[in-house]
């Protein structure tokens, strides 16, 4: 099926994007606008992004001495995209947004995805003006944020630096007061910023006028000295070109230098850079120092930027999944059409079991059951994902729209189910990649297909914004255990819902049941892993823990979709609908059996890891 069909059924007949439209903030719409603008997005991703794909990744970004240079295709399809609106496409409409649910947003943006995930940096612009909208000042709304929305500048979240990467307890940037009078500044708290930032998407280019960076940073104590940990950490806004009240540039460029370009193994069309903050290079008012405007309260910089990190997480897992799918369509296309091998037929006259009659012609390869197999799993990976994903974004806009219950309901599953979203994706939609290549035989780890990049893309994303140990461990040492595990118990509800619904279908019976027992042995798991009370033995095996916790949200996930699509085609007319209920049966007899392994490490705190001698390896 396309992806549209996917994400039609997904949005109006699972998740009901169109009930939405009874809440105040989403009253003028209705399906036709929502389609509309699915419809816009199809058209620019498929004339705009899809056509250069290759393009940027052979095209890496590369310094001239002044300026980053890239693809003419780069900016074009950068231009189109902001001229889309999507940029401010949730935001209010006295701000130039669309008040367009989250949920039919994220849905509109997996097509750029799909097309080509490395051209342009719009996940962090939005997400760093939605930041500032709900933590910045008035005239940080209007200077910074607006200007974002509007494609005149984009934006960064600079955290990591070269010395303490995921670890922002280790953050050196320094900021200090600029001189007198310093609280003052129309534009937020004026500090100048010394240090180094790592791995910044999109932290210097041409394609807009200017870049709003939002920085993690320090602030020295009386005694001159960094607070340790991550309490004393502030965000500051640092633009790249100083601006004055009215969003206008000044022509003055702050003491922000690009000092390198990390050259990675995919998502090569966005650059990825090594930025020095106020070393000198670009002295503003005569003195080094870049020039940084106070977001927030002094110490509560993890507070704001997590704002931007949590949707910045279903950002990426979004992207893995539409990744997967990608390598999906590509190797269901090259499996239709490639000829190879002959059917297997019976014994004859006493030769051996497994016979092959060379005289027949040859087969697609879509007809050999490996090759079937290795379709159903990434479709299975892939739209399980989206669904779950599209799940994740329509929780969002309960949490933003519903009464107070809901609204809390939503805050708390989305605790628990955002480090799935975001790893269970980039996980197993790799897998996916890795199995188009499989597909595509020797020509798959050619540059002749587009499946071998698909897998270098994807390979990031276990990475990006929290590696794959990261979400683990703070999936089940804070998120299950939060507020009395309130949020896993609300899960453990949606779950059983679903179970008392299929457990009465004759066909959904038996995973009923099956699902039944892995919610029962996660949760088990759970209680088992903190039987000493003592992180060390629980977080040992968090990373087997979050995949079979994830695989049994996917096999939820997947039963609840087969519900819709009996409640649509109970007679399964429809070849989607087959292939939805092939999908889910996939999951069941061929993933969900596999947590029992990684269950079986967790309870016992298996420590053969965490005890195993640095000298033995």
């Amino acid at each position: 099926m396309t992806l549209r069909s996917t994400l039609d059924f997904l949005l109006y007949d699972w998740i009901d994007a169109r009930s939405l439209t009874a809440r105040t903030r989403f009253a003028d719409h209705s399906r036709e606008t929502f389609d509309a603008v699915l419809d816009t997005c199809e058209r620019i991703a498929r004339e705009k992004y899809a056509p250069f794909n290759r393009t940027v990744d052979i095209e890496e970004p590369h310094f001239d001495g002044e300026k980053v240079i890239l693809p003419q295709a780069t900016y074009e399809a950068r231009k189109a995209y902001a001229e889309s609106g999507l940029l401010s496409a949730a935001q209010d409409y006295e701000v130039g947004g669309m008040q367009l649910p989250y949920a039919v947003e994220a849905a509109a943006n997996s097509f750029f995805a799909v097309a080509s995930i490395s051209i342009g940096s719009n996940l962090l612009t939005s997400g760093n003006a939605n930041l500032l909208m709900v933590h910045g000042t008035e005239a940080q709304k209007q200077v910074f944020a607006l200007n974002e929305f509007n494609g005149r500048w984009s934006g960064t979240m600079c955290l990591s630096e070269p010395q303490a990467g995921s670890s922002l307890s280790d953050v050196a940037t320094r900021a200090v007061p600029d001189g007198d009078g310093f609280e003052a500044d129309p534009l937020g708290a004026r500090y100048r910023l010394t240090g180094n930032k790592m791995w910044i998407s999109s932290g210097d280019h041409e394609l807009t006028e200017n870049i709003v960076h939002l920085v993690l940073a320090k602030i020295p104590g009386p005694d001159g000295k960094l607070v340790p940990g991550t309490k004393g950490i502030s965000l500051f806004i640092v633009p790249k070109k100083l601006v004055d009240t009215e969003g206008k540039l000044t022509g003055v460029r702050n003491d922000v230098a690009l000092a390198g370009l990390n050259h990675k193994l995919g998502w090569r069309g966005t650059t990825n850079t090594l930025l020095n903050f106020g070393e000198g290079k670009f002295p503003v008012e005569g003195k080094a120092g870049a020039v940084g405007y106070l977001v927030g309260q002094p110490g509560k910089g993890l507070h704001c930027m997590f704002h931007m990190m949590n949707e910045a997480r279903i950002g990426i897992g979004m992207a893995a999944t539409m990744l997967g799918l990608a390598g999906y369509y590509a190797s269901l296309d090259y499996a239709k059409n490639r000829p190879q091998g002959r059917p297997v037929q019976g014994p004859k006259d006493g030769a051996a079991a497994v016979v092959k009659d060379a005289a027949q012609p040859q087969v697609r390869i879509i007809e050999h059951a490996d090759v079937k197999r290795m379709l159903l799993a990434q479709k299975s990976y892939g739209e399980g994902a989206l669904a779950l994903n599209l799940f994740c974004a329509k929780l969002v806009d309960e949490q933003h729209t519903g009464d107070a219950a809901t609204a809390d309901e939503a805050r708390l599953l989305l605790e628990v189910l955002t480090p799935i979203a975001k790893s269970w994706p980039s996980e197993f939609c790799l897998e996916a990649n890795s199995l188009a290549i499989q597909i595509h035989g020797g020509y798959g780890y050619t540059r002749d297909f587009p499946v071998e990049q698909y897998w270098r893309d994807n390979r990031l994303n276990m990475i990006h914004e929290g590696t794959h140990g990261i979400q683990a461990m703070d999936l089940l040492g804070r998120k299950v255990l939060m507020e009395g595990g309130r949020g896993l118990q609300l899960l453990a509800g949606r779950i059983n819902a679903t179970i008392e619904r299929a457990i009465q279908v004759p066909a959904l019976a038996a995973h009923a049941n099956a699902l039944g027992k892995a919610l029962q042995d996660v949760g088990a798991a759970t209680k088992a892993a903190w039987a000493t009370g003592q992180p060390a033995d629980a977080l040992a095996n968090a990373v087997p823990y979050m995949q079979a916790f994830g695989h049994m949200v996917l096999a939820w996930v997947w039963l609840d979709v087969a519900l819709a699509t009996l409640a649509r085609d109970a007679d399964l007319a429809q070849p989607a609908s087959v292939g939805r209920m092939g999908g889910m049966r996939f999951f069941f007899h061929y993933e969900l059996p596999k947590i029992g392994a990684w269950l079986q490490v967790v309870s016992t705190r298996d420590a053969t890891c965490a005890a195993f001698p640095e000298e033995a390896f």
